[in-house]
C-alpha cells in the first residue's frame, strides 16, 4: 500500500472568507499560522459566516510582507497589519464560546458592513486568547482560534473522487474549507485514522465533521443549491447529521509542506 501522502494546505485568514493555497506553511498552537485569527462578527460580538452571509465567499485574503490584503468585488483592497497592536478590547461569541478579541477599527467594520450589507466589525485573535478546543474531544491545553471547533479539518483526494463520481457536476474541494488534503488511500481513509505525524508534529483524529450549509454555497457566485448535502445524506448521514471530512487536533509546533508522508499510528496519544 502506497504511503498517504499531504497533497495541499490551505489557510482561512478570516473565518469563513476565502482561503489561501500553500505549498509550505508554519504550525503554531493555534493551527496553521494565521488560520481563522480574523473575524466578522455583529453588533453583539455574535460571529458572521458564510451560513447567513454568503457574500464572504468572495472577500479574498493574501498575505503581502507583513499585511493582510482583503479584496472584494467593487471595493478597493483592505490593507491589515499581521499582527494588530493592543487596543480596544471586545468580547466575541463563537457558538457557545465568548472568548476576548481585538476590535480592529471603524475603517475595517465600515469595509466589511458595505460588502455584506449590514453592521458589522472586524475582530482579531490575540496570542494571549485562550479559547480551548471542545473538551468532549480534545484533551485540556489543546486551543483553537476562531474556527468553528477544532484547530484542523482533514480530507482526502479519495473521498472528493467518490462523492463526485456520484453527483452530476462535480464539486471542487473549497466547498469544504480543508486545511489538510491527502492521497494516497481508500475514500474516507481519514474516517480511519487515529493518529499519525507528519515531520516533527503529531495529529489526532478526534472527531467526524458534520456538515452546514456552506458546502451547498457556490465559493464563486455565492448561488446556493442542494448538492452536496443531498448525495451526502444518501451514504454519509446518520443521527440527523451528514458527515464529510475529520477534524484533527495537534501537538507541537513546526512546519508542513506539501509531499510530506503521514506516518501512522493507531494508538491513542500517550499510548506508544
Amino acid at each position: 500500500m502506497a504511503p498517504l501522502r499531504l497533497t495541499a494546505l490551505n489557510v482561512y485568514p478570516i473565518k469563513s472568507a476565502a482561503g489561501i493555497s500553500t505549498t509550505a506553511w508554519e504550525v503554531d498552537g493555534f493551527g496553521l499560522e494565521h488560520d481563522r485569527r480574523w473575524m466578522v462578527v455583529d453588533e453583539t460580538g455574535r460571529f458572521l459566516t458564510q451560513r447567513t452571509h454568503p457574500r464572504l465567499a468572495l472577500v479574498r485574503p493574501t498575505f503581502q510582507d507583513q499585511q493582510l490584503i482583503v479584496e472584494a468585488p467593487d471595493m478597493p483592497p483592505l490593507d491589515l497589519p499581521i499582527r494588530p497592536r493592543a487596543t480596544v478590547k471586545t468580547e466575541v461569541v463563537v457558538w457557545n464560546d465568548t472568548c476576548d478579541a481585538l476590535w480592529l477599527g471603524r475603517h475595517p467594520g465600515d469595509w466589511f458592513s458595505q460588502v455584506l450589507g449590514c453592521p458589522c466589525s472586524l475582530v482579531y485573535l490575540p496570542d494571549e486568547t485562550v479559547r480551548p478546543a471542545n473538551p468532549a474531544f480534545a484533551p485540556a491545553g489543546v486551543r483553537v482560534s476562531f474556527a468553528d471547533a477544532f484547530p484542523f479539518l482533514l480530507i482526502s483526494e479519495e473521498s472528493l473522487a467518490d462523492l463526485n463520481s456520484r453527483l452530476s457536476t462535480p464539486l471542487p474541494m473549497n466547498r469544504f474549507r480543508p486545511n489538510l488534503v491527502i492521497a494516497g488511500g481508500e475514500p474516507y481513509v481519514e474516517d480511519s485514522l487515529a493518529r499519525f505525524e507528519i515531520d516533527s508534529i503529531s495529529f489526532q483524529v478526534v472527531k467526524p465533521c458534520d456538515r452546514c450549509t456552506i458546502p451547498m454555497t457556490d465559493q464563486t457566485t455565492t448561488l446556493r443549491g442542494p448538492e452536496p448535502l443531498r448525495t451526502l445524506a444518501t451514504y454519509r448521514k446518520r443521527e440527523g447529521e451528514v458527515f464529510f471530512g475529520q477534524n484533527v487536533i495537534h501537538f507541537g509546533t513546526g512546519r508542513l509542506a506539501t509531499g510530506a508522508i503521514l506516518r501512522l499510528s493507531q494508538a491513542p496519544l500517550g499510548q506508544d
